[in-house]
């Protein structure tokens, strides 16, 4: 099997586990705060981790520098500001919308493509950034509970998960994986765990009537081994093995797989515009990777590379 095909099928599983887990996390943070729920779910994550290096790849140690210090630690800050406005933003919406919500991280890579690697949008970007942004009026202006303050999180995660997609892109290809991803997940543990104590009660971090409970454990065990050591580890290593284009398209498949659970699992219904509403983002994430010609506006001058791929 050849390397792009597997990296295709790693990834729409690393989808299906993160799309998975918004209930998981949503029923886990109504007892146990998100930056404390962070902390520990980080932390065990860069534990096992750094357990797998040590053991099967401790040679990568060899390779650590500043450079690849602070190209981790760069990656890790942007997916700690993603994963804490997006546990927080889960208080005060409902798993569908910020599964929908955060899948416009993949309308907007390609345009902090253009800005900060100046690689120019298509026309389908446009299209499809428009056709997201009508999608996300209807989704949260049409609920019962309108645009609330959860849902401007869950954009600000949005925006963050897109920075960290393409920098993941862009330091994948020059440093080894694991090592790269242990520094990742423990600068989120770090900073998660700063965060707790400075805004939440972190002692219920060490209640076991809390930790030790049905909707805590399980959610902390499947989200750290899981969607964070494992999902995290396969996005490192595979996103160099297929283009940027296979990955917008798989990865905008979370927020499907997001309400797919949280009509299963908590019940959870939209109204009928709000249905329209996630059609068009999920949509507008199709239309803005499909390839075609570049704007012809915005001409890629000598030097600029081509868009994400």
């Amino acid at each position: 099997m050849k390397k792009p095909l597997i990296a295709d099928l790693s990834l729409l599983f690393v989808t299906i586990i993160w799309g998975s887990t918004f209930v998981l996390v949503q029923n886990a943070i109504n007892f146990l705060e998100p930056f404390s729920f962070n902390s520990i779910r980080f932390l065990s994550a860069a534990i096992i981790l750094v357990l797998c290096l040590v053991i099967v790849d401790k040679e990568q140690l060899k390779k650590l520098n500043a450079k690849l210090l602070l190209s981790g630690v760069f990656i890790g800050f942007w997916l700690f500001l993603g994963y804490a406005t997006q546990t927080i933003g889960l208080l005060y919406t409902t798993s569908s919308k910020a599964g929908f919500i955060t899948g416009l991280n993949v309308v907007l890579v390609p345009l902090f493509s253009m800005m900060l690697l100046k690689q120019l949008p298509t026309r389908n970007a446009v299209l499809g950034v428009l056709t997201a942004t009508i999608g996300l009026f209807l989704l949260t202006m049409t609920d019962v509970t309108a645009l609330n303050k959860g849902d401007g999180f869950v954009f600000i995660c949005a925006i963050s998960f897109a920075l960290q997609i393409i920098y993941t892109g862009k330091f994948s290809n020059k440093y080894p994986t694991l090592l790269l991803t242990v520094i990742q997940i423990t600068t989120v543990a770090i900073l998660s765990i700063i965060s707790s104590f400075l805004f939440e009660d972190w002692r219920k971090s060490f209640d076991p009537e809390i930790l030790l409970s049905k909707d805590v454990l399980m959610a902390l065990v499947i989200t750290s081994m899981f969607a964070t050591a494992l999902a995290f580890l396969i996005q490192t290593n595979f996103q160099k093995y297929t283009s940027a284009t296979r990955v917008a398209l798989i990865f905008a498949m979370e927020p499907v797989f997001a309400a797919i659970t949280g009509f299963y699992w908590a019940n959870e219904r939209l109204s009928y515009s709000a249905l329209i509403g996630c059609f068009l983002i999920f949509a507008g994430m199709i239309f803005a990777e499909l390839p075609t010609k570049k704007l012809s506006f915005l001409k890629k001058s000598k030097g600029f590379e081509d868009n994400i791929s």
